[in-house]
């Protein structure tokens, strides 16, 4: 996953885009802002009037005068108050609509990412930027702009008419804004580092708890729960000193503002009250003059306070982004085109591959013809490669050098989806989703009718153990399928497979968690499944392999021995050795 820092530009241009969609509620949006801030910046203009006409004529100021005045001020807090509601609901609806697109952006971009990007890339820091991480999108893709617009509006109309109110004394207060906002953009930079050292770490704290809990069985039976309670309070300790860095910069940040605020009103009373010794400034100017510099101030302290949640706001787009820059190393070729039915006749070609990650180098040259309905079997000692080459044929990975066909096309020339969809796999770490037993099954081929559901648990040897539970088909599995044994489990994952009846199955160790009854029943079934078609079987109890058509022994130093299992055991070689070993057979 890429970490490195983008600038503040290269965020918001990755962001604008989000706001297309939305224009019309975002100029409304804007439209409803520019009314509220006229509305605020009318008041020191009536409250200058009044206070100046009442020191020159005070018999001048008529109610009619006062009551028209009123009255135009209560229309400007009507319309404020519309302006107002529309902001804080539609403005919000539309943060979280943006929130929402790119929640959605992440997901898709992650369901395209190769088994690389998740074996190096914890999945509690992918769920914590898919999820709280834009959190706060949705209240910097709303106020952001906002606040901005607000603040551009207020500080010009404030100083056009301070101005023209006194042009010296304007300057003089003016002339701390820069100031003040280059000390704050160096205070936010820091604010924004400690948030991002926050988010990476809340992630890693995300990552801890799920390994622990969803390991808690392992904790239990090795009692080590005090060792995972040290580790979480490591992390969790981490956590806080993070958060001990963020809040001094908040704090040196809020009490900056403080102080040039205090500046500024003290420029204000000194250099305001000689003017107007001086005659330079009338009575009713100042209180004007103090209005606006009081508004002014407000405005820059709302940005300066909006200045935390931008900065959360830009980590958690940087985050975002960080995902959508992951680099897709799986993806269909130009002139890639959907696959038909194919025979099943599969060939390595020269086949070399080394993971991208760490460049462990599993295959060189690797030569394999697997025909068409062929029963081939895959054993070896652990490490040799059986599954990775397995997994090449559906690009999990992509072969380093050499090509893999299928009917003598280049696997690469078909589409992911229509490749994919012509290969069963059932893996040795048997996943279930959290739902019931049907729609587990189901997951093989959506949109099955009932009757296909269960034939396809019948043929795996489902059915009968599936009706015994509390609710049948309809039983809740739970995460992962924690109410289930392991044997059930591996048996919904291959009715899975029956259920998709692909002309290409891979069965990686598939029968590894059945007892001998219920892989006497599914190897009957598989059997049956099998006819005419390619099937790949990975195995360690190579009693299940037996009548297997070919049989590879694979090792490190690549293919080593091959043929039946009789020929196999006349060689009396490495699979004779396995065959025969106790341990192996048990």
């Amino acid at each position: 996953m890429k970490t490195e820092q983008y600038g503040t530009k290269e965020l918001m241009r990755r962001f604008m885009p989000y706001f297309k969609k939305y224009k019309g509620t975002l100029f409304l949006d804007l439209f409803c802002a520019s009314m509220t801030t006229v509305c605020e910046l009318v008041l020191p203009l009536i409250m200058r009037y009044i206070t100046n006409e009442g020191l020159r004529d005070l018999a001048a100021l008529s109610i009619k005068t006062i009551a028209g005045l009123g009255f135009i001020y209560f229309l400007l807090r009507v319309i404020d108050c519309f302006a107002s509601y529309y902001m804080a609901g539609m403005g919000h609806v539309m943060g979280a609509k943006i929130e929402t697109d790119m929640r959605r952006d992440a997901y898709n971009h992650l369901q395209k990412l190769s088994n690389t990007y998740y074996n190096n890339t914890k999945v509690g820091q992918i769920m914590g930027r898919i999820t709280n991480d834009l959190f706060d999108v949705t209240e910097f893709a709303h106020h952001c702009p906002e606040e901005f617009f607000i603040a551009g509006i207020k500080t010009v109309i404030s100083f056009v008419i301070l101005a023209q109110i006194s042009l010296p004394l304007t300057l003089i207060v003016f002339v701390f804004v820069p100031i003040m906002a280059g000390v704050c953009m160096t205070l936010n930079f820091r604010m924004r580092s400690a948030f991002s050292k926050q988010r990476y770490q809340i992630g890693e704290l995300n990552a801890r708890i799920e390994d622990s809990l969803l390991g808690q069985k392992v904790v239990k039976a090795f009692t080590n729960e005090d060792m995972e309670n040290r580790k979480f309070e490591v992390d969790n300790n981490k956590f806080l000193d993070i958060k001990r860095e963020t809040y001094k910069y908040m704090a040196l940040f809020q009490t900056t503002v403080k102080m040039f605020d205090g500046v500024m009103y003290l420029a204000v009373i000194v250099a305001g009250g000689f003017f107007m010794i001086k005659g330079l400034v009338a009575p009713g100017d100042l209180v004007a003059f103090m209005l606006y510099v009081t508004t002014l101030i407000a405005t820059i302290r709302r940005i300066i306070e909006f200045a935390e949640q931008f900065q959360r706001g830009m980590t958690g787009i940087e985050r975002f982004l960080q995902i959508m820059d992951a680099d897709i190393d799986i993806f269909d070729e130009p002139e890639a085109v959907e696959m038909g039915t194919p025979e099943g006749e599969i060939t390595f070609k020269d086949v070399s591959f080394e993971y991208p990650d760490d460049h462990n180098i599993v295959f060189t040259n690797l030569n394999l013809s697997i025909h068409k309905g062929e029963k081939l079997a895959i054993v070896g000692p652990s490490g040799g490669g059986k599954t990775t080459l397995c997994n090449l044929i559906p690009r999990f990975y992509d072969v380093t050098a050499g090509r893999i066909t299928i009917d003598g096309q280049d696997i690469k020339s078909f589409t992911l989806k229509s490749l994919r969809r012509n290969i069963g796999i059932v893996q040795q770490d048997v996943y279930l989703f959290s739902g019931t037993v049907y729609e587990n099954i189901a997951y093989g081929r959506p949109g099955a009718t009932e009757e296909e559901v269960m034939d396809a648990a019948k043929k795996a040897g489902a059915h009968e153990f599936i009706m015994g539970l509390k609710d049948g088909y309809n039983t809740y599995v739970g995460e992962r399928g924690v109410k289930l044994s392991g044997g059930q489990k591996q048996r919904i994952s291959i009715a899975r497979v029956f259920l998709k009846n692909p002309p290409i199955i891979i069965l990686d160790e598939a029968t590894s968690a059945l007892d001998n009854e219920s892989e006497f029943a599914v190897a009957k079934s598989l059997s049956r499944l099998s006819e005419g078609r390619t099937t790949l079987t990975i195995a360690h109890r190579l009693s299940s392999i037996k009548n297997s058509d070919r049989i590879l022994v694979l090792t490190e130093e690549g293919i080593v021995e091959e043929g039946n299992h009789s020929e196999l055991m006349e060689l009396k070689g490495i699979y004779h050795k396995f065959y025969t070993t106790a341990d192996l057979l048990k």
